[in-house]
């Protein structure tokens, strides 16, 4: 995977960002130390301003590659889920038991990401954690239709439709794949929130992994619905 993924640049759609971040140092210094700030203060706390003064260049400039706090951290969920959908297509493509793709899909969807340093101005175990706390804010806004429509979400559509197509792959005789493809999608980043901030309303911990619940739930309602 490692190899693979060396000579990846993860295509975000350019009506995100005014100039890419990946054509300048100054770019790819934004995007890493957004990743760091964000993590550590929270995205309604972070800001321009303070961003430019960790990177020591002026607020000014992180407009020219963005307009907007919202489109940096829509460009940041954009590259998390373009590469959790690499990560998809090169750990799954040469299983052909359509059960242990299911599975192994799950896994990749559930497991807690690690720096790949493929990619050495990204840190994709915070990023994580980013998606993990901030991914609803990205599409949350008035705007989510008209940025629906220029194709700021594509990468995350396309995660749930290459899952859906696992789920059928598995079982086509099921109708709902995509329903459940995005219900389980939402529920993992719900689950990893609910772990690590209101312990007392989940069940998943170190001894039942969220991997595990969602492994389970899924074959279980595939199973039953073929049982109808």
């Amino acid at each position: 995977m490692k190899n693979l993924l060396s000579n990846l640049k993860i295509e975000i759609p350019s009506g995100i960002y005014i100039k890419d971040p990946e054509t300048s140092d100054l770019g790819k210094r934004i995007i890493e130390n957004s990743i760091i700030l964000i993590e550590e203060i929270g995205f309604e706390n972070f800001n321009f301003k303070r961003l430019g003064k960790v990177i020591g260049s002026n607020e000014s400039s992180i407009y020219r590659y963005f307009e907007s706090k919202h489109r940096l951290l829509t460009y940041l969920t954009s590259w998390y889920w373009g590469w959790i959908q690499y990560s998809l297509v090169i750990e799954t493509y040469s299983i052909n038991n359509p059960k242990e793709k299911l599975i192994k899909a799950i896994e990749v969807l559930t497991r807690k990401a690690k720096q790949d340093n493929n990619f050495s101005h990204i840190n994709e175990a915070l990023l994580n954690l980013i998606i993990i706390n901030e991914n609803s804010k990205s599409y949350s806004t008035k705007e989510v239709d008209t940025e629906n429509k220029d194709g700021f979400f594509k990468l995350y559509k396309e995660v749930i439709k290459r899952f859906a197509e696992i789920i059928s792959n598995y079982d086509n005789s099921y109708k709902h794949p995509l329903t459940l493809a995005s219900t389980i999608i939402e529920g993992i980043l719900h689950q990893q929130f609910v772990k690590a901030h209101f312990k007392s309303l989940t069940n998943c911990n170190e001894n039942t992994t969220i991997t595990s619940f969602f492994t389970e739930l899924t074959l279980n309602v595939l199973s039953n619905e073929g049982k109808k």
